[in-house]
């Protein structure tokens, strides 16, 4: 099992590579003619890119610095960067290749510069946008109705906080806002369904700090996501169990009447596990039943287990474009918002953070204000 590690990083390295070879490419075509210098500055600097954002995330994993914040930090930002100036690569050749017709002769080479430098800027500016929009969290509020939903649950309010990514980007002040944000809003429960942090080595004790100041009424309950586990779930659920959050696996508690119930990412891999662990709870027996699992998985085994709502996060909606083609083809309309699956109801949030580039274009960082009808 160890391998799998080792191949994914290996792949994604290969990505990197090919994608700045490509960068390469593309500006070496566009912008000529380029002096030897240039172009040796160009390929070592396009080389060291390319493995600088993973030193930084393995860098991020063994250790926790204000350095290996900072490289991190840059490696983030110029993946976002990267895949913007991929795009724009991708449509200065579409063009050139348009203009071949429409000019005469070589006239489309004397255009190449021009072409490629409005496509970059335009890069550069979408990258901007994206770092400022993902600053921007927005509140999103969802009504919604339960069968068997206890009658002492009308009215109250549950506040969904998915993906936050607490870590070398997200970091304490940004805890802070989103715990502003909570005591405003003032909930009487708040779930968070997993990826409260980024899985990188930085204390959970002191980045998650200003959360544990929320103490609603009936509770904060957390489920891991796919991000706890790369750095250890335990290490982050001991924190947060001290700090009075209920850690939930693979159980149900009841509180006023209402089920909730908790299973962590391994888990929601495993459609055999996840049938038996539901089932074995006798969820249609009671009262509305609201299940905290961090993909907007397994919907059949979920809603034959008897659950009413589900929360998940997860997909960011595909945090940037074009990503968000991807998240959409492989989760359908369960990409985002409150969707139905048969008896089933499912909210997927885009989430309050960011993973890999601290940028959202196409998509909105939110939290989710649940008001129970």
């Amino acid at each position: 099992m160890k391998a799998w590690p080792i191949l994914g990083i290996l792949i994604v390295q290969a990505v990197l590579c090919l994608a700045h070879w490509f960068l390469y490419f593309t500006w070496t075509a566009f912008w000529w003619p380029l002096s030897p210098a240039a172009t040796l500055a160009l390929k070592f600097g396009l080389i060291g890119l390319s493995i600088i954002f993973i030193v930084g995330a393995l860098l991020g994993f063994r250790f926790t610095n204000w350095l290996v914040a900072f490289v991190y930090q840059i490696a983030a930002v110029w993946l976002g960067l990267l895949n913007f100036f991929s795009c724009a690569a991708v449509l200065a050749w579409i063009i050139d290749f348009a203009l071949r017709f429409a000019l005469p002769g070589t006239a489309h080479l004397r255009a190449r510069p021009e072409v490629a430098g409005a496509l970059f800027v335009a890069a550069i500016l979408t990258g901007i946008y994206g770092i400022l929009n993902a600053r921007l969290i927005r509140i999103r509020r969802v009504p919604v109705k339960l069968e068997k939903l206890p009658t002492s649950w009308r009215g109250r309010t549950a506040l969904v906080m998915s993906d936050l990514h607490l870590g070398n980007i997200n970091g304490v002040r940004f805890a802070r806002r989103i715990t502003a944000i909570a005591k405003r809003l003032n909930p009487d429960v708040i779930f968070i369904p997993g990826d409260l942090f980024d899985g990188t080595k930085a204390g959970p004790e002191k980045i998650a700090a200003p959360l544990f100041e929320l103490t609603p009424p009936f509770g904060v309950f957390f489920v891991s996501g796919n991000h706890e586990e790369f750095g250890g779930s335990t290490h982050y659920s001991e924190s947060l169990k001290h700090a009075g959050f209920r850690v939930m696996h693979n159980e149900r508690v009841t509180i006023d009447d209402l089920q909730i119930v908790g299973v962590p990412y391994e888990v929601s891999n495993y459609p055999l596990r996840l049938r038996h662990i539901l089932m074995s709870l006798h969820l249609r027996d009671g009262a509305a039943a609201i299940l905290l699992q961090h993909v907007p998985t397994r919907l059949p085994v979920v809603e034959q287990a008897g659950v009413s709502l589900q929360l998940s996060g997860h997909t960011h909606g595909g945090q940037v474009f074009p990503f968000s083609w991807v998240t959409r083809r492989a989760f359908g309309k369960f990409t985002y918002g409150l969707q139905r699956f048969g008896s089933l109801q499912v909210l997927t949030s885009s989430g309050a953070g960011t993973w890999g580039p601290p940028m959202r274009v196409g998509t909105h960082p939110e939290v989710v204000l649940l008001t129970f009808e």
